[in-house]
């Protein structure tokens, strides 16, 4: 939460405050924390708000429903699933059909008498084949380990984005919340420059006091109208980054109103006392971001084991049937009246050595090719292949060698990537920690600040009446005050936002 305060002075001397809240995000949001994605509004059309005032758990829940990066995270998720989905059905054996017809013109061989002829030729061929994998060095089942370890590291990612929106919707909130505070502060000081202005005349009339005086608490005033203006320019900012994080159309919600919760002050509590290293370790065991950095260390792990396998042999079982038809095959056909022919021999009866010869009519069929019919050829020239692949890996270009290389130094990436999520994890706890604890102090010391400086501006004012005190040096004295009591609205929501977040990590809901 970041309040920039700029003094307004006058010949060196402080007069007024400039408050102006500024983007709260940069000081309470959490380290490393950041936005899943681009606010959802800048993605897509913003969808209309339902009535009603908003609180900081409805908020959330709508982001939550709304926010176009956890949806995207989630078809990730989805996709992973179909990658696991797949590497499974690789264990299947495969099999498919295949068909083709072609027509050949010239001279050609044909493909199922393997003769050269010169004629247009119609051919088909069909076949169906199916292979097995039945060693891979086996890369398929660690395929399998690393996609289901892929698609768990996904769902935490899916957990992570969301924890991520929450943190800067619960930030964005009490940026909201405490935008209005200080729009309520300065109009509670223009009220006062207001009263002051008028009592000021009345002693200016009566001759108490000289009419400089009086300039200078108009000019005071001026400058806190100002300072309410600019207060209300930075609430309508945080309200613009709320809508536009909870993906809400800000000209359909021109009612849009928070709920403000019930917040006690910092005071009111017990000074914050916490282990954080008991917090980090039972936030290591909980955070999606934890969870998703050692899973991809064991997928990592898979990958290495997956790229050693191809040291490995590989047989493969596959089997085939086939056939074929062309119009080019021809089959001889006799038989029928049109080929035959009568022909008459004159033998010797043997039981009749020398005598007259006999006639013996023989009748012949001229040989006729014709076409060889569709299923005919399909069924006689069926064929079928068993088949054993043995490849045995000998010398690739070191292509295997560097592949699992690569996987090793990924491996200690990863590694290495898990040991900076658990350390950014340490170290925004402890950030948190001494956040809340310094403004939790803050806010006890502003209190007393406040305190003191309310005693000092009333005998500055009861001075001022009586004319005993410049107008210059009692409009310090407000300032003062105003300052004192900006930062105690600072220190306030920075401790509750800080608490808040630790209370995250301690597995606890922001709403609370």
């Amino acid at each position: 939460m970041t309040v920039l305060i700029t003094l307004a002075r006058r010949g060196g001397t402080a007069l007024a405050v400039l408050l102006t809240a500024g983007p709260l995000a940069a000081q309470l949001a959490p380290q490393p924390a950041r936005p899943a994605s681009p606010p959802a509004a800048a993605l897509a059309t913003p969808v209309a708000a339902a009535t009603g005032p908003w609180g900081l758990q409805r908020a959330i829940d709508y982001a939550l429903a709304h926010n176009i990066g956890v949806r995207l995270n989630q078809l990730t998720v989805q996709s992973n699933a179909q990658v696991l989905r797949q590497s499974k059905a690789a264990l299947l054996p495969t099999a498919n059909l295949n068909a083709t017809q072609a027509w050949q013109y010239g001279t050609s061989v044909n493909p199922l008498t393997f003769l050269f002829q010169n004629e247009t030729v119609r051919s088909n061929n069909v076949s169906g084949n199916s292979q097995l994998v039945l060693f891979q060095g086996f890369q398929l089942r660690n395929t399998i380990r690393r996609n289901a370890l892929d698609v768990q590291a996904s769902e935490a990612d899916v957990q992570k984005a969301r924890n991520d929106l929450s943190l800067n919707v619960a930030s964005a909130f009490l940026q909201a919340v405490l935008a209005q505070e200080l729009v309520r502060a300065n109009q509670f000081y223009v009220t006062r420059d207001q009263d002051q202005i008028a009592r000021t005349k009345l002693l200016l009339q009566a001759g108490s006091i000289p009419e400089s005086t009086l300039l200078d608490s108009q000019s005071q005033l001026a400058t806190d109208e100002l300072n309410v203006v600019n207060a209300q320019n930075q609430a309508t900012i945080a309200r613009l980054n709320l809508l536009q994080l909870l993906n809400l159309d800000p000209a359909a919600n021109p009612d849009f109103q928070l709920e403000v919760p019930n917040l006690p002050d910092p005071d009111e509590e017990n000074a914050l006392t916490l282990n954080t290293n008991e917090l980090f370790q039972g936030a290591a065991t909980r955070q999606p971001e934890i969870k998703a950095a050692d899973l991809r260390v064991l997928s990592a792990g898979r990958s290495v084991e997956l790229a050693r396998g191809t040291y490995y042999p590989r047989l493969i079982l596959a089997g085939s049937i086939f056939s074929g038809f062309s119009s080019a095959r021809m089959v001889p056909q006799s038989g029928g009246d049109s080929t035959a022919r009568r022909t008459t021999f004159f033998v010797q009866n043997p039981t009749t050595p020398g005598g007259p010869l006999t006639p013996l009519n023989v009748i012949t069929y001229q040989p006729n090719e014709l076409p060889q019919k569709y299923w005919d050829q399909l069924s006689q020239n069926l064929g079928q292949q068993v088949q054993f692949t043995l490849n045995i890996p000998i010398l690739n270009g070191l292509q295997v060698r560097t592949n699992v290389q690569r996987t090793l130094i990924n491996a200690q990436q990863v590694q290495l990537q898990a040991e900076q999520a658990r350390l950014t994890l340490r170290q925004s706890i402890e950030q948190a920690y001494a956040d809340a604890r310094a403004a939790q102090l803050q806010y006890a010391a502003a209190t007393r600040q406040v305190a003191a400086l309310t005693t000092t501006q009333r005998n500055a004012e009861i001075r001022f009446n009586n004319g005993l005190l410049s107008g210059t040096e009692f409009n310090v004295t407000k300032n003062n005050l105003n300052f004192a009591i900006s930062n105690q609205l600072q220190a306030k929501y920075t401790f509750i936002f800080r608490r808040k977040v630790l209370a995250f990590y301690d597995g606890k809901s922001l709403a609370q």
